[in-house]
């Protein structure tokens, strides 16, 4: 049998695997620790609320305070997550590192008086945020940066769920679905598993859901069962981000002032809350789900969810 040889190699790629390497780590580090900071600021909020359920009487004045910061310091930062999807298409300005703090503020004071949100979006824009700031200390050329925001979402994704392989998976997909970017999976993979452990380390605990049944054997019934949940899946995202979408149009158009929006917004929510007797729907909705894997629970519960949350 014939040796293979494998090619020896070269110093520069060495080189520039070790300067990706330190860059993740960077990256990583920064994500873990905007993720356990968010996690801390939840947690006590959720905490807070459910001790004081007199407070979400406060979101309409919660949501004014949030919408008046960000039109006070935050005008060029108020696209979220679709301004970190624009800078890694295409790259024109760094993205401010004020994004971290004021997302962290304004989720926060949606979940302190009761607001439906998620933690993902704000974990995102924590990591990018920081992340971006590498861009003027180590001089990075555009595509560098859009790697280094790659793997920021990685990052972000992987420490506040404690999963580093969706993590990576998630950055790698950013640019075009289905297509990955294959210099970016080393910097996205260490980003991911940096950010989760140091999360981990610094004392935060994910969510974990446990099911009683045993699982399933792997049958064509049980695949096309599968397949179907997928698509009910899809399509159950598809309608709460256009149903988010045109809700955001829709007060744009009629309310001009931002804190304005915001505020009547909470009332909104406030109002709904009160009248249904329940905050099964506030914050991260992280009971409702725990409690799924343990019983049946009311087919309304996602399309409550979805509308509560738009």
């Amino acid at each position: 049998m014939t040796p293979v040889h494998l090619p020896k190699p070269s110093m520069r790629a060495v080189i520039n695997l070790c300067q990706w390497f330190f860059l993740a780590c960077c990256v990583g580090s920064g994500a873990g620790v905007g993720s356990a900071v968010l996690l801390t600021a939840l947690n006590g909020a959720t905490g807070w609320r459910e001790a004081h359920g007199w407070a979400i009487a406060l979101l309409p004045l919660g949501g004014w305070m949030s919408g008046w910061a960000y039109h006070r310091w935050g005008t060029s930062i108020e696209a979220g997550n679709n301004l970190l999807l624009e800078e890694i298409h295409d790259p024109t300005a760094t993205i401010p590192l004020r994004m971290a703090p004021m997302v962290l503020l304004g989720t926060t004071l949606t979940h302190l008086f009761g607001g439906s949100a998620g933690r993902e979006g704000t974990a995102l824009q924590i990591s990018a945020s920081l992340a971006d700031s590498l861009t003027s200390i180590f001089r990075l050329n555009p595509g560098d940066r859009r790697i280094v925001l790659m793997a920021s979402l990685s990052g972000g994704v992987a420490s506040v769920f404690g999963t580093p392989l969706a993590g990576t998976i998630f950055g790698l997909e950013v640019l075009t679905i289905g297509t990955i970017q294959h210099k970016a999976l080393f910097p996205c993979l260490i980003a991911a598993i940096v950010g989760d452990r140091v999360t981990l380390n610094l004392g935060l605990h994910h969510t974990v859901y446990r099911h009683t049944a045993s699982l399933p054997v792997l049958t064509p019934t049980v695949l096309i069962a599968a397949i179907a949940a997928g698509m009910a899946f899809g399509i159950a995202a598809m309608v709460f981000a256009r149903l988010t979408h045109w809700m955001g149009q829709v007060f744009k158009s009629r309310v001009a002032d931002a804190p304005s929006r915001t505020a009547i917004g909470g009332l909104i929510m406030a109002g709904i809350i009160g009248t249904i007797g329940t905050t099964t729907y506030c914050g991260l909705g992280i009971p409702t789900i725990v409690r799924a894997f343990e019983e049946p629970l009311p087919p309304w519960d996602f399309v409550a969810k979805i509308g509560l949350t738009a």
